[in-house]
């Protein structure tokens, strides 16, 4: 029996990185999916390597509610029910202090922010007791990288609300727990070749206790826990996977005495 036999969950931005990773790990574990994304043909090509029979595809905007709603009720028309909601749909973007435009700064806080939390919302009439909502945040939300205000503000605010809808939805039984990766070998990086990733790796891994980035498989797994009864008794916390980025920060290769 696998992990998740009869459930079915609604993975957004799950046409690419850590959010098709998670998708192949839940049908593994005898999950259906519905995901969700702006790019019709990943989209496409997601559901031919899920297939047909455990998932769907919805093309759909993160940050506009109504696009929630539809994937929500394409989720219920489809399999009938939902019991999972990994809200993982996100951007990055660079707004350095002094030259940023207002548009700039708004479209990541509408995608990881307000969007999230219309996904949930429009959820939330369909799922019962027992029901895991899973959150994305980022180890930058506390890393102080330069020129990301925008990203890091989202990402802290998707700490703050895990615990405030954990709160909210204890009542009906409803868990609500955030993931946390780190640097993580994702298209958010914009690499396309080999020695682009190689270059980025050296580069980043330097700051990372564990030497390396993580890959999008090992986040899901952490999902997959989250949304699975083994983590039946965690409410509204953050789990890190980061190689230790966030928690022992000064064990990373460069603070290391040769």
């Amino acid at each position: 029996m696998g992990k998740l036999d009869g459930k079915v969950a609604l993975i957004t931005g799950g046409n690419s990185g850590i959010g098709l990773a998670a998708a192949r790990l839940f049908v593994s574990e005898g999950a259906k999916v519905v995901i969700t994304g702006r790019n019709a043909g990943t989209l496409e090509a997601a559901v031919r390597e899920l297939g047909n029979e455990s998932a769907l595809a919805v093309q759909a905007d993160a940050a506009d509610p109504d696009s929630s709603a539809k994937a929500v009720a394409a989720a219920v028309e489809r399999f009938g029910r939902l019991d999972i909601v990994y809200a993982n749909a996100g951007i990055s973007g660079s707004t350095p202090l002094g030259s940023t435009e207002l548009s700039a700064f708004e479209e990541v806080l509408r995608v990881n922010v307000t969007g999230v939390f219309f996904t949930v919302q429009a959820a939330l009439p369909y799922l019962q007791h027992g029901a895991s909502v899973i959150l994305t945040g980022s180890v930058l939300a506390g890393a102080g990288r330069p020129g990301g205000s925008a990203y890091a503000a989202s990402k802290g605010a998707i700490s703050s609300m895990t615990k405030v809808l954990a709160a909210e939805l204890s009542p009906k039984g409803i868990r609500v727990n955030n993931v946390v990766p780190g640097a993580t070998r994702t298209p958010i990086w914009g690499q396309s070749t080999p020695e682009g990733w190689a270059q980025l790796e050296a580069g980043m891994s330097r700051s990372i206790p564990l030497n390396r980035l993580g890959e999008p498989e090992e986040i899901a797994k952490v999902a997959l826990f989250l949304a699975s009864d083994d983590s039946s008794f965690i409410q509204g916390a953050d789990i890190s996977a980061d190689g230790g980025a966030g928690a022992a920060p000064l064990g990373a290769p460069i603070y290391r005495q040769a």
